[in-house]
């Protein structure tokens, strides 16, 4: 975690070619090696960077080498043993970060609706999530993360995940943690 933190906004050069994804557009890029970024987080098993240029990309954690750093497998909290329950889910739909912000997307407001039921092979998971704006193109990036988190699970052998924007997002969503972590109260 210290060295973590000492990589914060520190200059790096990148030592080989990497895919990233453009924040906000959602595109895939491919930043080139020797390119000088700064880690802005690490959070939720991916790295937000800032280039010199001053756009921001999102990389992969197994490709933390190209940072110059040591690979992880992740950095999600090992879910805990004994049968399937909702409480499983809201702790993994916590692992889940908006690349800007360094808050998860339950405190930030992003989660409207989570449901579960029986499935025939096990549990069914819905979930029902907006963005911070309805033109931000990390939509499918953010909804991909979620379903590889819910994934892990044992027992969840389906999983739906419906991108709304009715109603829309706004600050009061958040949890007064999230608030008080951004500095709005």
């Amino acid at each position: 975690m210290d060295d973590m933190l000492a990589q914060l906004n520190k200059r790096l050069e990148l030592v080989r070619d990497v895919n990233a994804v453009e924040v906000p557009s959602g595109e895939i890029v491919t930043l080139s090696q020797g390119a000088e970024l700064y880690i802005m987080q690490k959070l939720g098993g991916s790295y937000t960077v800032r280039g010199a240029y001053g756009g921001m990309a999102r990389i992969a954690a197994e490709d933390a080498d190209a940072l110059g750093l040591e690979p992880e497998r992740s950095d999600a909290p090992g879910i805990e043993e004994g049968p399937f329950s909702e409480a499983k889910v809201w702790a993994q739909l916590k692992t889940v970060f908006d690349p800007e912000i360094p808050v998860n997307i339950v405190d930030l407001g992003l989660i409207y609706e989570c449901e579960t039921s029986d499935a025939p092979a096990g549990k069914h998971v819905r979930v029902a999530m907006t963005l911070t704006a309805p033109g931000c193109g990390m939509g499918d990036v953010l909804k991909r993360d979620v379903e590889l988190k819910l994934q892990r699970i044992p027992g969840v052998s389906e999983i739906e995940v419906d991108l709304v924007l009715d109603p829309p997002w706004d600050r009061d969503r958040m949890s007064e943690e999230a608030r008080l972590e951004l500095g709005l109260i």
